[in-house]
């Protein structure tokens, strides 16, 4: 451990705007040291309110010189909607008091002396996407954020009333090797935690981070015994998919060190300036890849401070799909069993959840989750013997299991309309017949509470990481790979492929009693489209829309996606009689062709969705803001 502050700013990550209410207002950052600061509310200009963050702050100290904090600032007198409104931080630094403009000028838009932000609690204007993979060789879609909020700096309509990022917003089992080896220069850095590895060729982080197979091999360090075979298959080799070509795993990360360095370096440029991405001792097997995905990550790096611009200015609202942990993570009973009988493997998904707790999940909702989980993180550097690491270790399964085992990362949010955020990954439904065919998004529990929250509602804005009505082409293809028992191999992750999870979502949109208008909000598919749905033979049935972007910073490939999309089409049209042998048989689906695209049903390309909503909760504009520049949108089509 260092002895003394190495040459750090004070704010390392953030500050992340996150939760926002009429009365309250909640901010994630990591900063060097212990925070010691005041933050100040403004109404417009003037000081509305300032508090000492000592008393409303959670923290977790997670290295040497990295503490992570949550400020949940709580009003009774509420915060004025639609009203320009900011918070800055007064943090003391080295006996001396600075606030944000000071420390981190780059972090305002110009003319501004502090973040500011507006409450909305009509969601007239959401941006949303997901999918966030930094070394695909595309832009960062979240620049074109960094880019609405300069351009709405003078115009409180236009300013959006969240950013909604629904799954992959970190990808912890696809790693490029020179962020890999940016995340270990994190670590050592900033003095992150280390900790023992039970289950495996290596017994702690020491010897994980010297080893040979370190970078681009790490499915060599999982036991070599014939009864962890099926484990290695499944958590590192099934990551080949011959139908969708998904990138290997061979650089997933393992500690929880390494997925809380991941999160400060896609998070925040601030540690950029101080790493070096040569790494002199890779094997030549692995040199060219390696070179050809530097040239991205530093393309990716050099666009981060306008990223955090971007998310200290407006709320911010996550939730995890399979690669903010792993790959297929939960998708079948078999996967389930394989993965979390063995230490190893349990110690890894653990790890993964633990960062997405500390790094995403705390901040939507701050009061769902058990104020013991911080202490379990206790950071202690003076602890070097065994008997301590061995402690730490048993502290750390133990948080692990009451991760695992914790059911209530979904969250809502009391707006118009509602937006209710839904838990697809660890409430699974397991199939009965086979443990290889996969799981339910969601069980007949999780179903029935999501009911009861939709009833008496008049219109609803539903968040489910993978589309409830995705393309049916894909689904079949899916499916079909599923009968022969290969689901891991085609991510069978669709709402259709449980007959239990499809039935009873279907049946809450069929319910006479929920929304009249259900928008629906999705990414995963790493294409964008948006199909119009009314239940068949219904006078009165609600309008529901399907409205997908993805990713942020991923596409599909595109020939294949080409010929999907053309095949849907000819098999699968609203007037197709093949509609009739699926579960969606009483629903009618009618895609939107994107503008300017009259051959297209999807969009493929990296971008951020930008949905306007009526004030019944219907959207007015659906629209995906590419990457690259330029926009496209999905006019509604003539009624047939």
């Amino acid at each position: 451990m260092h002895t003394q502050t190495p040459d750090l700013p004070y704010i390392i990550a953030g500050p992340i705007m996150r939760r926002l209410q009429p009365t309250q207002l909640v901010l994630w950052l990591v900063t060097r040291e212990p925070l010691n600061a005041d933050l100040k509310i403004y109404v417009g200009d003037t000081l509305k309110d300032s508090q000492h963050c000592a008393s409303i702050t959670q923290s977790v100290q997670v290295g040497s010189f990295a503490y992570i904090h949550l400020i949940n600032y709580q009003t009774e007198q509420p915060l004025p909607e639609n009203s320009w409104l900011g918070y800055d931080l007064h943090c003391t630094v080295n006996n001396e008091v600075k606030n944000l403009k000071a420390l981190q000028p780059e972090l305002l838009y110009p003319e501004e002396n502090f973040p500011t932000f507006v409450l909305k609690t009509r969601l007239d204007q959401v941006l949303h996407g997901s999918c966030r993979k930094p070394h695909y060789p595309s832009d960062d879609a979240l620049l074109r954020v960094d880019e609405a909020l300069a351009n709405s700096q003078q115009n409180l309509e236009e300013r959006p009333a969240l950013l909604m990022m629904s799954g992959d917003q970190v990808y912890v089992d696809d790693v490029a090797g020179p962020m890999l080896t940016a995340i270990h220069q994190t670590i050592d850095l900033l003095g992150l935690s280390s900790e023992s590895i039970q289950g495996a060729t290596v017994s702690d982080c020491s010897e994980l981070y010297k080893n040979p197979h370190c970078y681009y091999e790490r499915e060599e360090l999982l036991p070599h015994t014939q009864d962890n075979q099926a484990l290695r298959d499944k958590f590192f080799g099934g990551a080949k998919k011959p139908i969708f070509t998904a990138d290997t795993a061979h650089n997933h990360l393992i500690t929880l060190s390494e997925v809380i360095a991941m999160y400060l370096l896609v998070w925040s440029p601030q540690l950029w300036g101080r790493l070096k991405l040569n790494l002199a001792d890779l094997p030549d097997k692995h040199l060219d890849r390696y070179l050809s995905e530097q040239q991205t990550i530093n393309a990716f790096a050099k666009g981060l401070p306008q990223v955090q611009r971007a998310l200290a200015h407006l709320p911010v609202y996550m939730i995890f799909d399979d690669h903010d942990v792993t790959d297929d993570w939960n998708l079948t009973r078999g996967w389930e069993e394989a993965a979390y009988n063995h230490p190893f493997s349990r110690r890894i998904i653990g790890n993964a959840l633990i960062g997405y707790w500390l790094c995403q999940g705390w901040g939507n909702a701050p009061e769902k989750f058990p104020q013991q989980w911080p202490e379990a993180l206790a950071f202690d550097k003076a602890a070097a013997d065994k008997a301590e690491v061995e402690r730490a270790s048993q502290q750390r399964d133990n948080l692990i299991t009451d991760v695992l085992e914790f059911e209530s990362w979904h969250y809502s949010l009391a707006t118009s309309p509602k937006l209710v955020v839904l838990d697809t990954r660890t409430k699974r439904w397991w199939s009965e017949s086979s443990q290889s065919k996969p799981s339910g998004l969601m069980d007949w529990e999780a179903l029935s509470e999501l009911q009861q929250e939709l009833i008496g509602e008049k219109s609803v804005l539903l968040i489910s990481p993978a589309p409830i009505f995705g393309m049916k082409l894909i689904e079949t293809v899916q499916r079909i790979f599923t009968f022969f028992g290969k689901a891991l191999t085609v991510d069978a992750e669709n709402w259709m492929a449980h007959s239990g999870s499809a039935n009873v979502i279907l049946n809450i949109f069929r319910h006479p009693k929920t929304p009249q208008n259900f928008v629906i909000l999705s990414g995963d598919v790493h294409y964008s489209f948006t199909y119009d749905i009314k239940i068949r033979f219904r006078k009165n049935s609600p309008d529901i829309w399907q409205v997908t972007c993805s990713g942020f910073k991923n596409e599909f490939p595109h020939g294949l996606l080409s010929v999907f999309d053309r095949l849907n089409r000819w098999l699968y049209g609203s007037r197709s009689p093949l509609n009739w042998f699926t579960k969606r048989r009483r629903m009618q689906i009618r895609s939107r062709i994107p503008e300017g695209l009259p051959h297209n049903r999807v969009v493929n390309s990296s971008g951020v969705g930008l949905l306007r909503l009526n004030d019944v909760g219907e959207p007015s504009e659906i629209t995906v803001l590419k990457a690259e520049g330029g926009k496209v949108s999905f006019p509604p089509r003539p009624q047939i």
